[in-house]
């Protein structure tokens, strides 16, 4: 008796379901999103918080004698505000939903490191080449170009912050050197507190 030979074999694997499908075109949309969205955890009351340790820095800076007391005043001004500014952002972060170290705040964090990295290398280069008078330049400038660089996925306010810096760390480079704790304060201390508190009105915390 002859047989009956099937004109389609069954597909020896099971066809993708159309859910799943629709699920993973979901997750790429949504990872799309996050990766070109905006960092929108900038917290003015971050600024706010570098601005009056500028302000108290250079207060304290211009008292000092030697150049060695001033560049640890504003290294310990340094120390104490990054990590004050990082808390205020984190629990804006948080309290938003907003990730730190994925999508854009993770870009953000990317852009500022560098220049703050050589920012760190030239003051000990400038410090042992006596070239100390030259650092309030470099740190605006840096510090400016990095905010520039983090700012191009953030609010549109942030970049502008950053070539107000940059303007600054011109003007001190090419300044007297007698500027230089001066230009710091308007900087890292009239510089925060004014986009600061503009931030913390326009975008919240």
């Amino acid at each position: 008796m002859a047989t009956v030979t099937p004109l389609h074999r069954p597909d020896p694997d099971p066809p993708i379901e159309l859910q799943d499908r629709a699920l993973d075109n979901l997750q790429y949309i949504r990872r799309t999103m996050e990766s070109s969205g905006q960092f929108t955890a900038v917290s003015g009351v971050g600024g706010l918080a570098l601005g009056a340790i500028g302000i108290v820095a250079a207060v304290v800076g211009m008292r000092q004698a030697t150049p060695g007391a001033w560049i640890v005043t504003w290294l310990a001004a340094a120390t104490v505000g990054i990590p004050a500014c990082g808390w205020a952002v984190f629990r804006k972060a948080r309290a938003a939903g907003v990730p730190i170290f994925q999508g854009p705040g993770r870009k953000f964090v990317l852009g500022l490191a560098p220049a703050l990295g050589a920012g760190m290398v030239l003051t000990l280069v400038l410090w042992q080449e006596g070239l100390s008078g030259l650092l309030p330049g470099t740190w605006l400038l840096l510090y400016g170009v990095g905010v520039v660089t983090a700012g191009t996925f953030s609010v549109r306010v942030i970049p502008l912050l950053g070539l107000s810096f940059m303007v600054l760390g011109v003007v001190a480079l090419l300044a007297p050197v007698t500027w230089g704790n001066t230009l710091l304060g308007l900087g890292f201390g009239g510089l925060h507190l004014g986009f600061g508190a503009l931030i913390a009105r326009r975008y919240g915390g």
